[in-house]
């Protein structure tokens, strides 16, 4: 029973998707598409002359941001769902959570639910956008299918430590300060745009201690087919750490907010 009583809290979250997802699907794909477009292919094409730069790891421009901004997508994709969607089901706004636990669904049940669908979206937001930068020819290799994992994990990286705080607050302002100085920041200054030599010694640690900076690696060498085996999996054990224990986190707080 306790398999099929986990998936409930998700099969909420997918009708909820159903009934909204023309809106939510253009939002995921046409902002990065336009990065793509604008600062990938139109800014990529002055760089360089649109070739090739050792600076680049031997990539053009538009090669070198695509893969950075799959991972960019799916972590902006996956703070959106674990702050408001968290928060307005704690609250006031549906109480889904709630609800769910006047039926037999418990709170691990929820927990697991609610990070499995984000964990989805972000994946959802990563097939998006792979066929597109597919499209403008910045794909090197077949193993670029492999961040259809690396997606997810940097959403997740992300979302499971945001949920656990999401399920506390009383009111939604503190979001604005994740957004704002948490996301913006990291979308400039995890080596997406630039390479992250380029930055300050104390901004570049900053950044090696971020899931986006390690997603972004990670990306590339999928996109590229040149795999550095050794820091793939620091990279890889890094997203996974982080991950888990946010859900762990997750999975204390939504037990002491939701026993209430």
């Amino acid at each position: 029973m306790r398999a099929p009583m986990a998936l409930r809290p998700f099969s909420y979250f997918w009708a909820q998707f159903v009934k909204t997802w023309i809106g939510d699907i253009s939002t995921t794909f046409f902002t990065p598409l336009l990065f793509l477009a604008s600062i990938g292919a139109g800014l990529g094409s002055l760089i360089g002359h649109g070739e090739a730069l050792p600076s680049l790891g031997g990539e053009n421009y538009l090669s070198f941001v695509a893969p950075a901004l799959l991972a960019a997508t799916a972590m902006q994709v996956a703070i959106a769902r674990a702050t408001y969607d968290v928060f307005g089901y704690c609250n006031y706004w549906t109480g889904a959570y709630r609800s769910m636990q006047a039926s037999p669904i418990g709170i691990s049940q929820i927990v697991t639910g609610q990070l499995a669908w984000i964990g989805v979206r972000a994946l959802l937001a990563s097939a998006l956008f792979l066929p597109v930068s597919a499209a403008f020819g910045a794909v090197r290799s077949p193993a670029a299918a492999l961040d259809l994992v690396v997606g997810p994990l940097v959403g997740l990286a992300f979302a499971t430590p945001i949920a656990a705080y999401a399920v506390l607050v009383r009111h939604d302002q503190p979001f604005t300060i994740i957004f704002r100085l948490l996301m913006a920041p990291l979308f400039l200054f995890s080596g997406m745009f630039f390479p992250i030599t380029q930055l300050p010694v104390g901004l570049r640690y900053l950044a090696y201690a971020m899931p986006l900076w390690h997603g972004t690696e990670l990306s590339r060498d999928c996109y590229y087919g040149h795999f550095h085996v050794g820091a793939d999996i620091g990279h890889l054990c890094y997203l996974i750490g982080v991950a888990l224990m946010g859900a762990i986190a997750a999975r204390a707080t939504f037990r002491r907010r939701l026993a209430r």
